[in-house]
């Protein structure tokens, strides 16, 4: 669907460039799309590139939901050197000769880091710590721990093993990664524990996200791209490809709109996205205690 007078409510899969932050991405998409009501699932720091899922008008309500779904990267992770951010944006902390790193080493490190893991985010990050981001605590100068937290790394494939030098001459050793992983999972604290793990530390230089949900880079447009044309996904194509559907009867649909909590049946997943008789997307419900319970209503 393309722009007509009024911006459709939907979803806008954009291939974010590097350098932006992911709200430089919403400032530009409200100028493009003509509308306030645009926010983001997920972000990503402003060094990475790839897919961020940005909604819009009523679309805006999916997001939450759907930060929470698995996202797919491809980065690089340098061995051999530590920066404060864990990632390239940030001050080397240390260098430390990695051309002793084996490629067996490297295998069993990541195999440690996969699967249901406990991980430290990133101090330089977004988490907030007593309600207060920890970068702000970082650059405060402030000294704080923040404790790990479950995820779940699906895939951690590495795919070439490449000989470096870091900028001060250290030999150094680059990886091809991609990662599969769960919301809230630090690719960039990933590579800071694989390097730490072989004792020689770890950051990451490059990362692109290729997937968030069903959502991939094939669906994704540039900026300059939306531009020219602002491709948005209509909101019930958006649900359907992200969540269970349920199909309900007229009367049912008049209920849920109403928030009535009705009898459902089991799904695999939750949220479930209700469809009316006409195809016409109405709720996005959970079920508690065996009933719909809506979480977001579109009508």
């Amino acid at each position: 669907m393309t722009q007509q007078n009024k911006t459709p409510d939907g979803l806008v899969i954009v291939d974010k460039p590097s350098g932006f932050t992911s709200h430089d991405v919403v400032a530009k998409m409200r100028g493009i799309a003509k509308t306030r009501r645009v926010g983001h699932a997920g972000t990503l720091d402003p060094m990475a590139t790839g897919v961020l899922v940005l909604g819009v008008e009523r679309a805006t309500k999916l997001l939450g939901h759907l930060a929470l779904t698995e996202k797919e990267y491809l980065g690089t992770i340098r061995l051999g050197q530590t920066t404060v951010t864990d990632d390239a944006e940030g001050e080397v902390t240390a260098s430390v000769d990695a051309s002793g790193v084996t490629r067996e080493g490297i295998d069993a490190g990541v195999a440690a880091l996969s699967g249901a893991i406990m991980q430290v985010p990133s101090k330089v990050s977004a988490i907030k710590i007593d309600g207060k981001r920890s970068y702000a605590r970082v650059r405060g100068g402030e000294e704080f721990e923040i404790p790990a937290r479950p995820v779940t790394v699906s895939s951690f494939r590495v795919y070439d093993v490449r000989e470096a030098v870091a900028e001060d001459g250290t030999a150094a050793v680059d990886l091809i990664v991609s990662v599969v992983c769960s919301s809230g999972t630090y690719i960039r604290a990933l590579a800071r524990d694989l390097g730490a793990g072989l004792g020689v530390g770890g950051h990451l230089t490059a990362l692109r996200r290729t997937r968030v949900g069903p959502y991939g880079l094939d669906s994704a447009k540039t900026l300059d791209e939306l531009q020219k044309d602002l491709t948005v996904m209509p909101i019930a194509e958006a649900a359907e490809a992200a969540f269970p559907r349920w199909d309900v009867d007229e009367k049912r649909s008049r209920l849920l709109i109403n928030g009535v909590r009705l009898d459902m049946p089991a799904f695999d997943r939750a949220p479930v996205a209700a469809f009316g008789p006409d195809g016409r997307f109405i709720a996005l419900v959970e079920e508690q205690k065996g009933k719909a319970k809506s979480l977001a209503v579109f009508g």
